[in-house]
């Protein structure tokens, strides 16, 4: 992405990642717990490219501090990645259900973070440059209600950058369940791609 990216840090104890992430290029502001960040974000309408959320925290936790980003219009489109110290499965999804773009478990090695952040940051870059491209040729007559509710499901994890693998271990299917599943979206939406069913999709408010 063009010029420095900003990155709010929130963690009650964010002095790792305060001090280490600026060393890598970016810009970064720092909440001790949910409602510090939601205040800043509020203050500081468009300025952040992405939000490291802890889920352990006082006051309000990560996952409250997630839903209420993912119900604010202003900010729902910022990038999250969850650091969590529990790595089970059903959490995990859970977190993504909610509106996580990614995740990490402590403890994690700085480079595992980077290539996280990097990942997540160049996805939205993608998405940024495509959607003018995309969308002249998207056919907007379709019926977004002929979707059934796990395809809707498999829908938006496409959108946050879920590959069919991920998909599949998300939802507890099979790779070629998926694949069923992302043919009968592209047939239903009159799309070619997973990028032109995502942009069509959010143009109808199916997703965020």
């Amino acid at each position: 992405m063009d010029g420095i990216a900003s990155i709010l840090v929130v963690d009650d104890n964010p002095k790792y990642l305060a001090d280490a992430l600026p060393m890598y290029g970016y810009d970064v502001t720092v909440a001790n717990d949910g409602l510090e960040a939601l205040k800043i974000l509020d203050q500081k309408e468009g300025v952040f490219d992405l939000i490291l959320l802890d889920v352990m925290m006082p006051n309000m936790d990560g996952w409250d501090t997630l839903k209420a980003i993912r119900s604010n219009k202003k900010i729902k489109y910022i990038p999250v990645i969850m650091i969590t110290a529990v790595s089970e499965d059903q959490k995990v999804v859970s977190g993504l259900r909610i509106g996580a773009d990614d995740y990490i478990v402590k403890p994690f090695i700085l480079p595992n973070l980077l290539a996280r952040i990097e990942a997540v940051l160049r996805r939205c870059q993608w998405q940024k440059e495509a959607a003018p491209k995309q969308e002249a040729g998207l056919n907007k007559n379709v019926n977004i209600d002929a979707l059934t509710p796990k395809e809707k499901e498999v829908l938006a994890l496409v959108a946050k950058g879920a590959s069919n693998q991920e998909i599949a271990d998300q939802l507890y299917v099979r790779d070629v369940t998926v694949k069923t599943h992302l043919n009968s979206i592209f047939k239903k939406l009159k799309v070619t791609n997973r990028t032109q069913a995502v942009l069509l999709a959010m143009q109808m408010n199916l997703i965020s």
